[in-house]
């Protein structure tokens, strides 16, 4: 008499499957929150030995002061630093938005000769190492006698920065639905009419961006500025130069303070956007 053996069944119970997507779930949780805490620890030090009362070096924690925040200025030179760099930073990104703005909205939307090419040109700032970038310019401003300074930094900051708002400006200009253009000639709208009651508009968000991100790229960059700052200090070049010797509280205070002002516009264009997605969904 033969008997049939039937085969145990597999299933995994629905509880266990539940549990383990908690679990994986928690896990992830768990791995961003430490990722996150990893990447913030460079900015803690940095808001916490703000208010630290050191006096030659800010390395070890002395006692709590405010001093540091009323009196930023105290430390010699940081502040000039500080405005050479503001200023560099917006006259950079302004003259850099506008070209990059125009050249992107014209190989989007037109044809012409070397066309690829000059897109392959845009990308090779982004491409090549700031050190070769920063040389080259270097040896072509030596080779021209012309004087290094605010000039050839506003330069050079341009000439890397407009890859970036290009290719940031193309991105929002092929996301424009030509219909509405359209509608604006068929009512009969000039050019000039069409472009800054229409295409201007929507593409505003991403020329803001475009301008947002070629400013902390000026105001950050080091190398390029190092190689053609000739006796103009900025900001960076201030903390690696004081980096020698202990950098002082006051250079914690600025940082900290670009750094809650970045969170302040970030959390304002948020809560902005999101009325007004709310008001487009009453209407």
């Amino acid at each position: 008499m033969t008997t049939m053996i039937t085969p145990t069944d597999t299933t995994t119970p629905p509880s266990a499957v539940k549990g383990r997507r908690r679990y994986k779930g928690i896990g992830l949780g768990v791995y961003a929150f430490l990722a996150l805490a990893f990447l913030l620890i460079p900015i803690v030090y940095t808001f916490v030995f703000s208010f630290n009362d050191a006096i030659k070096n800010n390395i070890a924690w002395r006692g709590f002061t405010l001093h540091n925040w009323t009196n930023v200025c105290d430390a010699v030179g940081i502040c000039d630093a500080f405005m050479a760099s503001i200023i560099i930073g917006i006259i950079s990104t302004v003259i850099a938005t506008v070209l990059g703005t125009m050249i992107a909205i014209a190989l989007m939307r037109y044809r012409f000769r070397l066309r690829s090419q000059t897109s392959l040109l845009l990308f090779l700032p982004m491409a090549s190492p700031e050190v070769v970038l920063g040389a080259g310019l270097a040896a072509q401003f030596l080779s021209l006698g012309v004087n290094k300074g605010f000039l050839t930094i506003i330069i050079a900051h341009v000439m890397f920065c407009i890859s970036f708002v290009v290719v940031t400006v193309k991105a929002r200009v092929a996301s424009l639905d030509p219909a509405l253009e359209e509608a604006g000639r068929d009512l009969y709208g000039s050019p000039n009419a069409v472009f800054w009651r229409i295409t201007f508009p929507l593409l505003l968000p991403g020329i803001a961006s475009a301008a947002l991100l070629s400013f902390s790229l000026s105001f950050d960059d080091f190398i390029i500025t190092n190689f053609n700052a000739g006796a103009v200090t900025t900001f960076p070049m201030y903390i690696y130069i004081a980096a020698s010797r202990g950098i002082p509280a006051q250079a914690n205070v600025i940082a900290s303070a670009v750094f809650i002002l970045t969170i302040l516009v970030v959390l304002v264009s948020q809560i902005t956007a999101a009325a007004r997605a709310k008001r487009l969904a009453r209407q």
